[in-house]
């Protein structure tokens, strides 16, 4: 299974949380990794998204069709991630586009087996893939990316 964790791009400061639009740079951001996706990603593909402005914005970019879900909301619990992309084992790779500490802490729980306070730049893409070897399933790192290396 191919999972990929982008972390929403720059946005602006503001009170609510949840309603808080990219910045100029996020939008600029947003569009070099979109593009990157479109040349390299994976086919198939299913983005699930946070309902917040900004990682809304940061997937419009991709343009593809999205699925909003509210497990993935700033603060959401790491288990559901990992039950809401059917990981390791899913039948499609998965695009999630969200929030720190949760896209960091399931990085580290993916691939160490413990969640650690991992930190995902703004607008960084993690791609992480699951392998069985030896009767044993792994997780094995494929990129990582920022988006000023675009």
């Amino acid at each position: 299974m191919e999972l990929l964790l982008w972390r929403h791009a720059e946005a602006l400061d503001g009170i609510d949380d949840l309603e808080r639009p990219l910045s100029p740079k996020g939008l600029q951001q947003a569009s070099k990794m979109a593009a990157w996706l479109g040349r390299h990603g994976p086919g198939g593909l299913r983005l699930l998204v946070s309902p917040a402005a900004r990682t809304l914005e940061t997937a419009k970019v991709f343009r593809q069709k999205m699925e909003v879900s509210k497990l993935l909301a700033p603060g959401c619990q790491v288990q559901e991630l990992v039950t809401l992309c059917h990981w390791p084992l899913g039948p499609a790779p998965v695009l999630l586009v969200g929030h720190q500490p949760s896209l960091g802490l399931l990085a580290s729980l993916l691939l160490t087996g413990q969640p650690m306070p991992w930190a995902i730049k703004k607008g960084a893409l993690w791609w992480l893939s699951s392998r069985t070897r030896a009767g044993e399933q792994q997780c094995v790192i494929s990129t990582v990316l920022a988006p000023e290396l675009l």
